[in-house]
C-alpha cells in the first residue's frame, strides 16, 4: 500500500499513523519516544478548558511540548462553547500545531459533566462548541468522536456531518460506543460510513494493534490515517513497524529484550528530567509493566518495581530480568 501524507488544515503529516491521546500515558516523554519511532502526529493528554481558564498549575505541565516531537495535537475537553473557545484562544500561541476536541472520553466523572462522549448525545451542543472554537483561533481544529453513546444511539455519521459543517479540519472515529468503553470489537463499518459521509480527512481508531491491522483498517474503511492508542503502551516501536509494513509489506521483528531495556531507560531518563526523580519514577512503574508484559518473571518484576524508589534500583532490576 502506498501511504500518502495527511493534510489537516495547513499541517502536513508525513506518515498518517497517529498516537492517540490517553490520560496518564501520552505525556511529553512518551510522545517524544513515539515521534522518534515514526508517529506522524502525537497527541497530548486531554486538558480541561475550565482548568485553563482557572490557570491550574498542573494543567500547564500537561500542555508542555518539546521541539523534537512536532507536529503535536493538543486535546481539549469541555461542555460550554464560550469557555472552550475562550480557553482555546488563551493557549493558541503555545507551540502545538492542531487543536483537538474530545467527544470520546468514556470516564464517568467526565461524562457526568456532559463532557467527552456525553456530547455524542447532544450533537448540536458539540457543533456549537466546535463552531465557537473555529471562529476564535487560526489553527486547525479536529474532533475525536465515538460510534455513539450506546447501541440505541449509533450516530457517528450524523455527528461527523455536523462537525464538518461546524468547521473541523479532520475527524477521528473510535469504533466503539461509550457504553462499550474499550470492550468487545471496534466497529470498522461505522468508520467506513463516516469516511463516505464527509469530505474532510477521517482517522480510524480502535483495535489497530499490529501492522497488518493498520493496513486492513485503511483498506476496508478508506480512512486517511490510523490512530493507535492502547497498543502503543509499552510499545512505541509499533509506529515504525506499521509505517514499514504499509510501505514495503515486510514485518519488522518485535523489539529484543535489550531494545526494551534501552527504551525503558530512555523513557525513565526523560521522565526524571521533566518531572523529577520522585514523580518520574512513580509514573514510570506502569510503563515498565506494559513494556515487560509477557517476559519471563515479569510478574515478580512488577512487584519488586513498586518497592524501589530510584533510577539506579530500577535499572538493576531491569538488568536482572531483561539482559
Amino acid at each position: 500500500m502506498k501511504i500518502r501524507p495527511l493534510k489537516i488544515g495547513n499541517v502536513i503529516i508525513d506518515h498518517p499513523v497517529i498516537l492517540g491521546p490517553m490520560a496518564g500515558v501520552t505525556d511529553l516523554p512518551f510522545r517524544v519516544l513515539c515521534h522518534e519511532q515514526g508517529a506522524g502526529l502525537v497527541c497530548t493528554e486531554m486538558v480541561s478548558a475550565k482548568a485553563i481558564l482557572y490557570k491550574n498549575r498542573n494543567t500547564q505541565a500537561l500542555m508542555r511540548t518539546d521541539p523534537t516531537e512536532h507536529p503535536v495535537s493538543l486535546q481539549l475537553f469541555g461542555s460550554d462553547p464560550d469557555s472552550v473557545s475562550e480557553a482555546a484562544a488563551m493557549i493558541e500561541d503555545l507551540p502545538f500545531e492542531i487543536l483537538d476536541f474530545n467527544m470520546g472520553c468514556p470516564v464517568p466523572k467526565v461524562v457526568n459533566n456532559m463532557e467527552g462522549s456525553a456530547l455524542m448525545k447532544d450533537p448540536m451542543r458539540g457543533a456549537a462548541i466546535i463552531s465557537a472554537v473555529v471562529r476564535k483561533i487560526r489553527k486547525p481544529v479536529t474532533v475525536k468522536i465515538r460510534k455513539g453513546f450506546n447501541l440505541d444511539s449509533v450516530n457517528a455519521v450524523e455527528v461527523a456531518k455536523r462537525m464538518e459543517d461546524a468547521g473541523v479540519s479532520a475527524i477521528a472515529v473510535h469504533g466503539r460506543t461509550r457504553e462499550q468503553y474499550y470492550s468487545g470489537e471496534a466497529d470498522w463499518e461505522i468508520i467506513r460510513q463516516v469516511k463516505n459521509a464527509v469530505s474532510i480527512p477521517v482517522i480510524g481508531n480502535g483495535d489497530v494493534d499490529s501492522p497488518r491491522k493498520a493496513e486492513k483498517m485503511m483498506r476496508e474503511t478508506g480512512v486517511d490515517g490510523v490512530m493507535i492508542a492502547r497498543a502503543a503502551r509499552g510499545n512505541p516501536w509499533i509506529f515504525r513497524q506499521v509505517i514499514h509494513y504499509l510501505e514495503t509489506g515486510e514485518v519488522i521483528p518485535k523489539a529484543t529484550p535489550k531494545e526494551v531495556y534501552d527504551m525503558i531507560l530512555r523513557q525513565m531518563e526523560l521522565m526524571v528530567q521533566y518531572k523529577g526523580e520522585y514523580t518520574g519514577i512513580r509514573e514510570m512503574r506502569k510503563h515498565i509493566s506494559w513494556y515487560t508484559a509477557g517476559f519471563p518473571n515479569s510478574a515478580s518484576l512488577r512487584r519488586r518495581i513498586n518497592e524501589v524508589d530510584t533510577s539506579d534500583e530500577i535499572r538493576e532490576l531491569l538488568r536482572e530480568t531483561l539482559i
